[in-house]
């Protein structure tokens, strides 16, 4: 696994006081994190503890209600060109896939970067075979995603966001509705572009992942981030009761 680029100037993003409120609930509380190129960040906690609506608000899916996102120092944009061209640099995986059912594998991985990256068609075309070989799924290219299982479908997402060449790659639980094999195949292109040096945030429950592929785990509970450590420190020592409770109870599953 590659170390954590953490010599690099200026942190790629920077969270500072970020609150987020959806009716009554505060999602997310006073949330300050700083991730660096190269790292890899895996966000954990018991259902309902803002690790989905954290990442999401990376890219600006979800609106914050206070604080500031600044991506290379920059604050994040709001609307238009400038906010594509951010979602183009971090990259963004679902849990639901989110592919255009009409259209074949190849063309998935193709459009974007014909329509946000402006790629000639060839040129794109050529990449999205070679990224969906890449992922495992290239003898799939012509079918369209309604002919291939979970697990191919999410691995095809992950080559279109690969597509981007994105300086960051974002996770929202990517396995939650895969079975175990098929988790493990996602699970298998996640490890090896962990160990490239890829910049990502993931939130998972997958805690072998987080324990063997991260530089750092956030622990999630309530809306804020109770532990930022290691992996060995976090699993060996956690602090928190709350993660404490977390563990044990994974551990009895």
């Amino acid at each position: 696994m590659s170390q954590s680029t953490t010599d690099c100037p200026v942190p790629l993003v920077v969270l500072t006081g970020v609150n987020k409120y959806r009716d009554a609930l505060h999602v997310l509380q006073d949330i300050d994190l700083t991730i660096h190129h190269g790292e890899v960040v895996a966000v954990i906690g018991p259902r309902d503890s803002g690790t989905s609506t954290l990442c999401r608000t990376i890219n600006r899916l979800e609106r914050i209600d206070a604080g500031t996102i600044t991506v290379d120092g920059r604050p994040l944009p709001t609307r238009g060109r400038a906010l594509d061209r951010l979602r183009a640099e971090i990259g963004m995986v679902f849990r639901g896939f989110h592919l255009f059912a009409h259209r074949t594998v190849l063309e998935n991985v193709v459009l974007p970067q014909v329509t946000v990256r402006r790629t000639p068609r060839a040129v794109a075309e050529a990449s999205a075979r070679a990224l969906l070989e890449r992922v495992g799924v290239g003898a799939h290219a012509d079918r369209y995603p309604a002919g291939l299982s979970g697990g191919q479908q999410q691995r095809v997402a992950i080559a279109r966001a690969l597509a981007m060449e994105p300086r960051m790659l974002l996770f929202d639980q990517p396995t939650s509705a895969l079975d175990p094999e098929m988790t493990a195949e996602v699970l298998d292109v996640m490890h090896t572009l962990a160990a490239e040096g890829r910049t990502m945030v993931v939130a998972t429950h997958e805690l072998g992942f987080a324990r063997s592929a991260a530089h750092r785990v956030l622990f999630m509970a309530d809306g804020r981030i109770l532990e930022d450590r290691t992996p060995e420190a976090f699993f060996s020592t956690p602090r928190s009761e709350r993660a404490k409770d977390f563990l044990a109870a994974v551990a009895h599953h």
